[in-house]
């Protein structure tokens, strides 16, 4: 078997090595050796739990869009993401979990690996939808597992007080399927019955969903004092340094996602989010009205530099970006570095820029794919 090595500061579960990680597709070995050359920081690759696209394309489109999102988010340090769709009508939503089934049946070497479906709606309510087209459903088990049949449902995105739903979800955990509370108008009470029936998490904490407020303190209050697990999107934009540090205190396995849309790895300039048209300026993405955000360009590397730029030691956010998020999905082969974990790795500077990515073992070219100049599909 073909083994290669790593040298630099590994971090494993029990803490940072200063050695060499040893790897063929898996990893081997972790030797500590302070002789080892320093002045790497070696992490497990990064898992994002909410993707609607990248350079230029959404996972709407169907086709081949998803390896082209999972392969400019490879670039970035992501190796295990899920394609998240949009509400939208039914065909459309088939549509695009055939691409990503596809995509799956069919892995691409220099892409992130795609681990499901992140159904983000139609199942929401529609006076919380954000950028979400006013398409909703009412969520049944029949239009799910027809779904599901597609491509692999792993997080499922509801309101959880739209009659109906509340329960749906046990049904939905009996399939496997993580279930999140978003773009919701629920009460706190809402939130908490949810979670007695085996609500899993929250989608985009802060956003789309009922505030905390002392009188009334709506699926946020629910989420801040009873949940274990919540997606957040640090990047400044979505939820500001002292919501972050509030969500981070508050729930013990609190993670990141990107909601990166089309606009990711992209200039400034109109893109397509779903069948909505969004404007990406000054780091930011919103619908071309102005009015809602509209999902994210950010990349996982970025929010782990966010993560640590608001005080995070660079273990703690690791975790918010690799491990938590793996554990969340029941995905114990990856996002930490241990003998027989997949060799999903991100090697960063002193600076945390992206380095190198190794991908199951193999080595993405970052250098190759600068210097190749890729070209993105131009902007909507």
């Amino acid at each position: 078997m073909e083994t290669d090595m790593l040298e630099g500061r590994i971090l494993t579960p029990g803490g940072w090595v200063h050695g060499r990680l040893r790897h063929g597709r898996d990893i081997l070995a972790i030797e500590a050796d302070h002789t080892a050359r320093s002045g790497r920081w070696i992490l497990p690759g990064f898992v994002d739990l909410h993707v609607h696209g990248a350079g230029g394309v959404d996972i709407m489109q169907g086709g081949s869009a998803a390896q082209t999102v999972a392969r400019l988010h490879a670039r970035h340090g992501t190796t295990t993401l899920l394609a998240t769709t949009m509400t939208a009508p039914p065909q459309a939503i088939e549509h695009a979990l055939r691409g990503a089934g596809a995509a799956m049946a069919s892995p691409a070497p220099d892409a992130a690996h795609i681990a499901g479906v992140h159904l983000e709606g139609p199942f929401l309510n529609i006076g919380r939808l954000g950028a979400q087209p006013p398409l909703v459903t009412q969520g049944t088990l029949e239009q799910v597992q027809a779904w599901h049949a597609l491509a692999p449902i792993r997080v499922l995105t509801l309101a959880p007080e739209v009659p109906g739903h509340l329960e749906l979800i046990p049904r939905l955990c009996g399939m496997g399927i993580r279930v999140q509370a978003g773009h919701s108008a629920g009460t706190y009470e809402d939130g908490v019955a949810a979670l007695k029936a085996g609500l899993a998490g929250f989608t985009h904490l802060f956003n789309g969903m009922t505030g905390l407020n002392q009188y009334a303190p709506g699926i946020v209050g629910a989420a801040l004092a009873h949940g274990e697990y919540a997606e957040i999107i640090p990047d400044l934009h979505h939820a500001q340094r002292g919501a972050l540090h509030a969500a981070l205190r508050a729930i013990p396995r609190l993670y990141a996602v990107t909601d990166a849309t089309s606009a990711t790895g992209m200039p400034d300039g109109a893109y397509m989010l779903g069948s909505q048209r969004v404007m990406k300026c000054a780091g930011c993405v919103r619908l071309a009205s102005g009015d809602s955000l509209a999902g994210s360009a950010l990349t996982m590397d970025q929010a782990l530099r966010n993560l640590v730029g608001i005080g995070l030691t660079l273990a703690d956010a690791s975790d918010r970006v690799s491990r938590f998020p793996a554990d969340y999905l029941g995905m114990q082969d990856r996002g930490r570095l241990a003998p027989g974990a997949r060799a999903d790795i991100v090697v960063l500077d002193d600076e945390l820029q992206v380095r190198s990515v190794l991908l199951h073992g193999r080595p993405l070219d970052l250098l190759k794919i600068q210097q190749g100049k890729h070209h993105a599909p131009a902007p909507a």
